[in-house]
This record gives C-alpha cells, sequence and structure tokens, in this order.
C-alpha cells in the first residue's frame, strides 16, 4: 500500500477543538491556557485586557489628587485642550474612555485609585538592592496610582538604590550616574503600560553595584522577537487605554520611541546599551555598567585629617535649602527639590544621624541648623 502524505497549510490564529483552544509554535503545539487564552478570547472580541469592567470598583473611591496631577500634566503636554484644568473626575474618564455600562474598567482603577491592588493583585512594583544574587541588603514596594508609580520608582532608584559619580572638570564638578536616568525612565513607564497584569505579579528590579535588572510579566507576541523590539516598529501597546492616558500627559509617545529614547541616553551617559532577553513569563531588560576608576568613588575618604562624610545629592539640596532659609519646611523641601515628602523625611532622618542637620525648637516656631563638620560634603550615595 502506497504511503500518502497530508499537508496543512499553516492558520494564523489558534483553532477551537471540543471547547480547547491550539496553537503552534514552530514544530511544537501547545495549548492556550490562562492570561494567553483570557488575552486571546478578548482579542477576538476586539477588546483588551485593561478595557474590561471592574464592578466592584466605585468611582468616589478614586484619587482626588491622582486627577489633579493628570490635569496638570496633560494640560502642559498640550496633547489635551487647556480646558482639561475644568473637568470633573467624571468627565476626565469619559475622555479617556475609562467607563463602561456605568462601570469602571480595570484601566480607571489602575490610573486613578489610591491602592488599585484591592482589585488587581501585583499591581506594584519591587525594587530591591542585592550584594550578590542571594544576598538581598534592602528593597521596597511602590505602590499607588501607575502616575505615582512611575515617579516614586525612578525617585527611588536616584536617591536611594544608585549611587552618582563625580569628577572635575577644571573647577566644575561633573555628575554621573552609572546608569542613565532618562533611560531608566523610559524603561520603567515601557514595563507599567506594557506589562500583563493579568500575571499577579509585580514589576521587579535588581539593583546591583554594577548592574540593574528589570523583569516584567508581559505577553509576547508569537513572532515578535528581540530584533524587532529593538528596531523601528509600528507600537502595538498591551493596554492600548492606559498607554493612552500616559500619551496624554506626556510621558510617552505613541511612535515606539522608546528603545530608541534609552539608546540615545545611554549614549550621551558613556553607558553601555542593555541587553533584552524575552523569558517565559516576559521580557528581562539588563543594565551592565563599569565603575569608572577615574572618577571619584562613592566612600568616606579622609583629606587634610578632615572628616568628610557621603552626601546625597538629594541630601545636599536639602542642606542647602536650609542653610538658605533655616524656617524652610518639608512640603516646601519637596517642592522646591522636586521629590515627595517621604523622600524629604527619609533623608533629613539620615542627614540628623550622620550629624549633618539637626532641628532647634518645635514644628511651628523652630528651624533648622546645618551642623556638619566645616560644612564639607563630598560624595552622592544612595541617600
Amino acid at each position: 500500500m502506497k504511503e500518502s502524505q497530508t499537508i496543512v497549510n499553516p492558520y494564523p490564529s489558534p483553532i477551537s477543538y471540543k471547547g480547547e483552544y491550539h496553537y503552534r509554535s514552530g514544530s511544537t503545539k501547545q495549548q492556550l491556557k490562562g492570561a494567553a487564552l483570557e488575552t486571546f478570547l478578548l482579542r477576538k472580541q476586539g477588546r483588551h485586557w485593561d478595557s474590561v469592567p471592574t464592578p466592584y470598583a466605585k468611582e468616589e473611591d478614586l484619587d482626588a489628587n491622582a486627577f489633579k496631577q493628570f490635569r496638570r500634566a496633560a494640560a502642559k503636554s498640550g496633547r489635551m485642550d487647556a480646558s482639561v484644568l475644568e473637568d470633573s473626575p467624571r468627565r476626565i474618564l469619559e475622555n479617556l474612555n475609562l467607563i463602561e455600562g456605568g462601570h469602571l474598567r480595570r484601566a480607571a482603577v489602575l490610573l486613578f485609585h489610591e491602592t488599585p491592588e484591592r482589585f488587581i493583585t501585583g499591581a506594584y512594583v519591587k525594587i530591591g538592592f542585592f550584594r550578590t544574587d542571594a544576598d538581598l541588603i534592602y528593597q521596597d514596594e511602590v505602590q499607588g496610582n501607575l502616575f505615582d508609580q512611575a515617579r516614586k520608582t525612578l525617585d527611588l532608584l536616584l536617591t536611594k538604590y544608585m549611587k552618582a559619580y563625580i569628577r572635575y572638570e577644571g573647577i566644575t564638578r561633573v555628575e554621573r550616574f552609572l546608569f542613565p536616568p532618562e533611560a531608566l525612565r523610559e524603561l520603567i513607564l515601557n514595563a507599567l503600560v506594557h506589562r500583563d497584569y493579568g500575571s499577579g505579579a509585580p514589576i521587579q528590579i535588581r539593583v546591583y553595584e554594577d548592574q540593574l535588572w528589570i523583569a516584567n510579566d508581559a505577553i509576547i507576541p508569537p513572532d515578535f522577537t528581540v530584533e524587532h523590539l529593538l528596531s523601528r516598529h509600528v507600537s502595538k501597546p498591551h493596554n492600548p487605554l492606559i498607554a493612552g492616558a500616559f500619551f496624554r500627559t506626556g510621558d510617552i509617545e505613541s511612535w515606539g520611541r522608546g528603545i530608541e529614547k534609552v539608546r540615545t541616553a545611554c549614549e550621551e551617559n558613556g553607558t553601555d546599551f542593555p541587553s533584552f532577553r524575552f523569558e517565559p513569563t516576559g521580557l528581562m531588560v539588563m543594565f551592565k555598567g563599569r565603575i569608572p576608576v577615574e572618577e571619584a568613588t562613592p566612600t568616606e575618604t579622609e583629606a587634610s585629617g578632615k572628616r568628610r562624610e557621603n552626601v546625597g545629592k538629594v541630601s545636599g539640596k536639602i542642606l542647602d535649602a536650609c542653610r538658605e532659609n533655616p524656617s524652610i519646611t518639608i512640603p516646601e523641601m519637596a517642592e522646591l527639590i522636586g521629590i515627595t515628602e517621604r523622600s524629604i523625611q527619609r533623608n533629613i532622618q539620615k542627614l540628623k544621624t550622620d550629624g549633618f542637620l539637626c532641628r532647634v525648637g518645635g514644628r511651628k516656631e523652630g528651624h533648622w541648623e546645618v551642623t556638619g563638620e566645616n560644612g564639607e560634603l563630598k560624595m552622592e550615595n544612595g541617600e
């Protein structure tokens, strides 16, 4: 009997068989399950994960301050009319297409709820500083709405986790982080906008002395490769409603230029371009830096017999502000320096512990006194 061969033409979409969906990846047949199956079914309906209503989330529970920040940023970016400053929360939600059938969509909860993790497990960022892979030194969890998570994550990395090295060109002091803040900002925004929030896992950032890793759960299209990611490509956000809100605040573009902006920032900073790797659950971005030997290192030094302590960039600004205005308040410092009040308080506590700053008198009637030895500040460190 002569053998016959059956030829099956390739088909771009998964096939339904007895209530299960199957697809072929290379020479392997796989079954769609979990988040991938949910995404597939939503796409068949012309929907995305962030467009699904959240029945138990109420509009009155949304954070008024988040709307205030959105109004200011959207008006400043010019991507919404200045009249947005007068819009009510309901009007903003409608303009961003964040309400369906009287219910808030998932994107609305993530963008404007004070504690979105009440409704979406794992909706936060986890940061840890490691001496080795097995030796965790300290860690933080960044929670809140996505706009706050973006701002606070970068703030923590720059003020607590990363060291800034300094050198002198003549009498001019030049400061440089091992990894450029502009590149980190783009990667943090990319992770928040494109992540698979249905996975239940937070964004994880591991910081080492000379490395920084960002792990983000994401659903990667079957034929999308790292080469596609790093080359010019059309932007297709996994969460288009979230992406639309960040576009209107001016935080991201809509042309898929984020990787190119990371590349430019690395070139200007003299930093190697990070490596990108697709994992079974998403995307891993890895920075590896070279600690500059010709630049001053962030360690305690002895100079002319005078002890000089490590003082961070933010801490130095706090001391300058206290010298110029001893009666300055913590909210005024936060506004002046451009970081959160919590970061100001953390830096002040360290300055007090290290003997650089003290408070004289009460909260209302008192003032600040800079008490460091000879006022000689040296390096920029985490705090």
